[in-house]
């Protein structure tokens, strides 16, 4: 695995171990329908929580929350539709982003809560 997917898991994996530590119900990681696909499907206080999980070493060129543009974020939306029609939900939506800084002995985690809305 190349050294960015390795790094990329490591993020995922400790996003996953925040978002249950702060009471979250994982009810997916990497869903896909196709092409679509959303990093983590969370759920809490009766509310779906679309969690996107941007991981980086170091913030020399960007802050990872810069990289939901908003190509990523139409795509997000997509996805998150499907995700709705597949499971017949009903119920409050909220996108969030959380970003991984540093390596995975260590990362500097932010969670952006309602970091975009449905347009």
């Amino acid at each position: 695995m190349a050294e960015h997917n390795v790094l990329g898991k490591a993020g995922e994996d400790a996003a996953v171990k925040y978002l249950e530590k702060h009471d979250y119900v994982i009810r997916h990681r990497n869903w896909r329908r196709g092409h679509l696909e959303l990093d983590i499907v969370a759920a809490k206080d009766d509310m779906l929580v679309i969690v996107e999980v941007k991981t980086r070493s170091n913030t020399e060129v960007q802050e990872p929350y810069e990289a939901v543009d908003g190509l990523k974020k139409h795509h997000i939306i997509r996805a998150t539709d499907a995700y709705i029609k597949e499971y017949a939900l009903d119920c409050a939506l909220r996108f969030d982003i959380i970003t991984l800084v540093g390596d995975a002995d260590h990362f500097q985690i932010e969670h952006i809560k309602d970091a975009f809305y449905l347009i």
